[in-house]
């Protein structure tokens, strides 16, 4: 994996974690509507364990790769895999802060 391989590969990862997390923020955003007005026990069990497995989800997607990679003995690969990801998903939240910051004004 070099190269422009790598840099396609980590835009395609931080494109898949940028739609898991719009989707599960829509998702939470939505609760009432989809669920109604819920109280008790299982509403905060159902939102912790959405929050284990969007950690494991996105985990794999942002590190399952790299972490490959690392154990094959690719370590400069798998390090710059990985500040790639983290950057393209750097560069989105920048983006949602301007766009958010503009809605503002």
């Amino acid at each position: 994996m070099l190269g422009k391989k790598t840099i396609k590969f980590s835009l395609f990862n931080s494109l898949g974690t940028l739609i898991y997390v719009g989707a599960v923020s829509w998702f939470i955003a939505n609760g009432d509507k989809i669920f109604g007005k819920m109280s008790g026990y299982l509403a905060p069990v159902a939102f912790l364990l959405l929050f284990v497995i969007s950690a494991a989800i996105t985990g794999i997607l942002v590190l399952g790769k790299p972490t490959l990679l690392f154990y094959e003995g690719q370590k400069k690969e798998a390090m710059r895999l990985l500040l790639l990801t983290l950057g393209w998903l750097a560069f989105y939240l920048a983006i949602i802060f301007v766009y958010l910051i503009i809605k503002q004004l």
